[in-house]
Formats: C-alpha cells, structure tokens, sequence
C-alpha cells in the first residue's frame, strides 16, 4: 500500500474512533501504579506523558481513540486470603482516586448506559475488573461487595489454580468449576457481574458456558488456532459464543500471539527467575534483566497485523458480534511493533479497513459489542434477582472434603 493510502486509512480510522471510540477490556495501570510509585499519583501524574515508565497516560488514551476502560484490579497470587482481598481493596481504592483526580477526563460507570453517558460527555468510562477469584478468599459475601463496590467483571482465576477453579496455567485440580465454582458462576450472574474466563483452563471455559445465565467475556484473550498457547481460546468455545452471548477481546501481548515469542518469554522467564525475579515484575530492575537478556537473545517482534490475524481468525469463528479488544497494557514487559501504547489503537483499526472490515464491523468491534454484553448481564441480573436472593453457600459444604490450596503456589 501506498504512504498515501495507509494515511488516507489512519484518518478513517481516527474518524471512526471518535464515533464508536474503543472499549478496553483490561488495562493494568492500577498494578503498575502500585508497583512503581505505590499509589503515589503525584509521582506518575497521567496527565502528562508518562511514557518513560507506563503504556498509559490520558493524552495518549484520547490519542488512542479509547472510550471506555476496564481498569484491572489484580492482585498477584502469591497473595492469598485475607491478603488478597486487602490488596484487592487497595486496586480498587486507586481506581476511584484515578477518577477522583481527572474528572473532566475520566468518569465512573457501572453500566452499559453509564458508558454511553460517558461517551456523549466526552470522557473515558472507567470501569474495574478484578482479575482472578483468589481475590474473593472462597466468600460469596466478598464477591458481592466487591460488585457493590463497582467491579463489573472478575476472571475466575489468574495463572494458578485455584480452590474451585483450574487456571490455564497450572495444574488441574477441579476438571474445570467444583461444585463452589459453579455457585459463584450463579451468583455472578444473580448480581450482574461478568464472569470473565480469560486465563482459565479450557475445561473451566466449558463448565462456565454450560452453567452461566449470562453472556461471559474473555477480557484479553486471543486465539489458540492461530498461536497455541494456553491461554488463548480454543476454536470449540469461540464457536459457542453466539448461543451465549459473550465476547472474546484479543490481547496484544506477544507470547500470546505470536509463536516464536512465546517460546522466548519461556527462555525469558526463566531468565527472571534465575536472578530472583517474578516473571510478572515490572519494575525497573526487573525491566534492566530484560533488556540485557534482550541483547543477548533478541527477541521476536509481533505486529499490529499478527493480531489482525487473531481478529480475523475470531471473527470467523465467533462472528462479528462476538469480539472485542483487550490489550493488555502496563500488564506485560513487551508490546508489539505499531502497538507500544495505548494511542497506538488507530494502526489496528487502519489495518483491518486495509483488510476490508466495513465501518460497521469496526463499530461493532471496537464499542458495540462490549456495551451489549453488559447490559445483557444486567437485565439477567435483573431476573435473576426478583426471584433469588443471595447465595449463603460456602466451599466448606459444596466441596466436600474441601482441601485448601497450599500457600506454596507454584509460580
């Protein structure tokens, strides 16, 4: 293509986003923030260019085209119980204080019409996910408070099993959802909180759709066909998101969807360990064993067209009602090429155009579906709730005999 023609793509994409402007399914700013600055904002001020040190700041957002953000509480989990939930709290507490400070920025929203109040206001709709159910300590008393809270989506495990649920990543103990599993599925659905099933095993991907009421939503998923790592989605349950509903956002990070990155992050990884690391640290000593690893062993770049792949791939198989973005950022070391930061949305856009997606399904892509599946989960809940109250369930009498996980998760 032309230099003319990719700038005469770029400008449509532009124009697209600020119509139907992209909604994110996970962003990992509260963690970075965490890890960097321990919540201190006036240090990474996001107003200004914070590119030195995140994938985020608001400038590069609007850049982006971005309308709505799933801000990500995770907590790593190698915290657990009480610990967890307090960390948890912590991730949320940042979120509100992030939108406390930038209000003609960023506004709170806690349904789909809030999203759209948000979008005719000019502001990023800024909504939390909490990634992996540790987080709830077994409790479906703490689930509830965190919804109350605003948390509109939780992925059922990060990358180790869990008590009711097999991870991706891990171990299997469950053969997907125990019995305790599949209640906190139910109650998720009774409060209208979206059961995510990005980092679960396939077998818990299935278990969810066989119990769910709700649509599910992968929050930064792509797809295994295209690139066979563990966490990605096998073609059989991005088939089943047209009975259910739910929506499958691809993520940018590149082990996850290009090969020949995937087996350098192992290497990589191994790399961290090796110098007593976390494979997951971010922070700037962590980043330094990177680099010099990287010099070393240069590492395989993804594109912005390997995740046109992945898009075109679940789009096939799921349909265009069905998918999504979720990119990931300031939750991984590495980014692909064209996709560095979050203002880097336009390029993606552009390249499907270039690829013959229609304005219509860029539409549907980037903002339609992802409000949809909220608001199909709220109107559930609704339902749902004239005719259930809360579940009083505990793992002790669902998962009999119940063997806690131990505190020496393999990481």
């Amino acid at each position: 293509m032309s230099a003319a023609g990719h700038e005469d793509l770029l400008s449509l994409a532009s124009e697209l986003l600020a119509e139907h402007p992209v909604v994110d399914g996970h962003n990992d700013l509260p963690w970075a923030l965490r890890e960097q600055v321990r919540y201190d904002l006036g240090r990474r001020d996001i107003a200004a260019d914070q590119s030195a040190h995140l994938h985020t700041d608001l400038p590069r957002l609007r850049a982006g085209g971005v309308g709505a953000q799933f801000w990500s509480v995770y907590v790593r989990t190698d915290l657990i119980g009480d610990s967890a939930v307090s960390a948890c709290l912590e991730q949320v507490d940042v979120v509100a204080a992030l939108i406390d400070r930038y209000p003609a920025h960023l506004r709170r929203a806690l349904t789909a019409d809030d999203m759209a109040a948000a979008r005719a206001e000019g502001r990023i709709a800024s909504l939390m996910g909490a990634e992996g159910g540790h987080s709830i300590n077994n409790s479906l008393g703490t689930l509830r408070a965190f919804h109350r809270l605003g948390v509109r989506y939780m992925t059922l495990t990060h990358n180790d099993t869990i008590d009711w649920a097999d991870s991706a990543t891990d171990e299997p103990r469950h053969d997907g959802l125990s019995a305790f599993g599949e209640e906190v599925v139910r109650e998720m659905n009774r409060i209208g909180m979206l059961v995510d099933l990005s980092h679960v095993a396939p077998a818990t991907m299935r278990d969810a759709l066989r119990v769910t009421a709700a649509p599910v939503l992968f929050s930064h998923s792509s797809a295994r066909a295209v690139c066979d790592h563990p966490r990605n989605i096998p073609d059989d349950v991005l088939a089943a998101l047209p009975a259910n509903g739910g929506v499958a956002m691809v993520t940018f990070v590149p082990n996850f969807v290009l090969p020949a990155a995937m087996e350098w992050a192992a290497r990589a990884a191994v790399n961290m360990e090796a110098h007593g690391l976390h494979r997951l640290d971010m922070s700037e000593r962590a980043m330094a064993v990177h680099r010099a690893f990287e010099a070393e062993h240069p590492r395989p770049r993804a594109t912005v067209a390997d995740i046109a792949d992945h898009l075109d791939h679940m789009r096939e198989v799921a349909g265009i009602d069905h998918i999504g973005i979720g990119g990931d950022y300031d939750g991984t070391a590495f980014m692909p090429d064209g996709l560095e930061s979050v203002a880097g949305y336009p390029r993606l856009i552009a390249e499907l155009l270039a690829r013959r997606w229609s304005p219509a399904d860029v539409a549907k892509l980037t903002w339609h579906n992802a409000v949809r599946v909220l608001g199909d989960a709220e109107a559930v809940a609704r339902d749902l709730s004239a005719h259930r109250g809360p579940s009083l369930a505990t793992i002790e009498q669902l998962d009999s005999p119940f063997v806690p996980r131990s505190t020496g998760s393999r990481r």
